[in-house]
């Protein structure tokens, strides 16, 4: 019988050690068994608290989800301008806790799950959704009509950006992903004659890279 109390504690060390297994294999051909190997329990009391695989999956995703909503509402509550909105929008994508090798992997895995299955493809609408609100929201005063068209690019980007790095041998750099993609924001509000000087964007990126 599982210790009154424990159980959020193993949850979690199950849907960690789920992230790190994907990471590990680059597939979703894992098995409870090795996940629950991972996170210092048995398969069974692994089962008890999940049911399955696909649900321990799942429990990954909302968490990797919610790991993303809370970068981003801190980031963004800091912000005070569209341009730092907008910063703090794709720095939330690329957060340490985000951009890290075993979570990219996961990210490219549940891309695939959430062609078969119901319950991912509504988690990544979801977050797609509040992404573009989002972009939109601080673009349009900036760029008017182009906003759809540029949140659309830059969206497409962050997904981009995943995907080769899932393909790379080199460890995940945060500060270089956002640098990138700030670099090709910055250029859509210049193209657009953006009503506030964008060069705020790369530089304030520079800025925080660490010496």
């Amino acid at each position: 019988m599982p210790k009154v109390g424990m159980e959020p504690v193993r949850r979690a060390a199950l849907v960690e050690a789920t992230i790190h297994e994907i990471g590990r294999a680059g597939t979703l051909d894992v098995t409870v068994s090795q996940i629950a190997k991972r996170a210092g329990m048995s398969s069974a009391l692994a089962h008890h608290y999940f049911g399955g695989k696909t649900q321990i999956f799942m429990a990954a995703m909302r968490h990797i989800l919610s790991q993303y909503g809370l970068e981003a509402r801190r980031r963004l509550k800091k912000a005070k301008t569209h341009e730092e909105r907008l910063k703090a929008l794709v720095d939330a994508n690329f957060a340490p806790s985000n951009f890290r090798d075993e979570v990219v992997s996961a990210w490219m895995n549940f891309y695939v799950l959430a062609q078969n299955e119901d319950e991912a493809r509504r988690l990544l609408t979801v977050y797609y959704r509040r992404l573009h609100s989002n972009l939109l929201h601080d673009l349009r005063p900036l760029v008017g009509d182009e906003a759809v068209t540029i949140a659309r690019r830059i969206e497409a980007l962050i997904d981009g950006v995943y995907l080769r790095q899932s393909l790379r041998d080199a460890a995940a750099d945060p500060q270089v992903a956002v640098e990138l993609v700030l670099g090709t924001l910055e250029n859509e509000l210049v193209r657009c004659g953006a009503k506030r000087p964008a060069a705020t964007l790369s530089l304030i990126a520079q800025k925080e890279r660490p010496e």
